[in-house]
């Protein structure tokens, strides 16, 4: 399967499931999206627990349902956003002061499980998206059975990817119209 990544870190994880494949179903797949996302978060030292899976399933349900409700111009469900406020205390960020040999620097750092740190870096990742004016922009897919959602840097893009679902797209057309060329003669 194809992985959608690159949007907003809070699209990405309501992309880990697709139409046919859900990221979260095996520790081994999701290993593989936090390593496609290594850049934008703290990853935990050890692979993911397979046990750990059903709360980061649990805070994307409450992501897309928050990120639906805001496209959609509607209030967000109120158990979504305490399901966030509450991934967002299990391990906040402090900063740490470090000595660099003379220089002194300031450091994030967060208590807690590997679990927590990733639950609340995932939960501030939804704050950011959820709270940015842009929001409202967020698109499905027009492709068909793709349930894939994005934040289009040009208005008319229609396609998760132009990749994916483009070429897809724009393969079923050729062949559409090809085959009624061919069907006349």
């Amino acid at each position: 399967m194809e992985l959608l990544t690159g949007e907003p870190l809070a699209l990405d994880l309501v992309n880990t499931r697709s139409r046919d494949h859900d990221v979260l179903d095996r520790a081994a797949d999701f290993d593989d999206w936090l390593a496609r996302q290594s850049g934008r978060l703290t990853l935990p030292d050890a692979p993911f627990p397979a046990g750990d899976l059903a709360a980061v399933r649990r805070l994307r349900g409450h992501v897309e349902a928050a990120v639906d409700a805001a496209r959609q111009a509607v209030p967000a469900p109120p158990d979504s956003i305490a399901a966030i406020n509450e991934a967002l205390r299990l391990s906040p960020p402090y900063p740490r002061l470090e000595a660099r040999g003379v220089v002194f620097a300031s450091v994030a750092r967060r208590d807690g499980t590997g679990v927590s740190r990733l639950l609340t870096q995932l939960a501030e990742a939804a704050v950011e998206l959820l709270t940015d004016p842009n929001v409202g922009k967020v698109r499905s897919c027009e492709a068909p059975d793709c349930r894939m959602l994005f934040l289009p840097a040009h208005p008319r893009r229609r396609w998760c990817s132009p990749t994916l679902c483009g070429n897809r797209i724009r393969v079923a057309r050729y062949y559409q119209r090809h085959k009624l060329d061919h069907s006349q003669i």
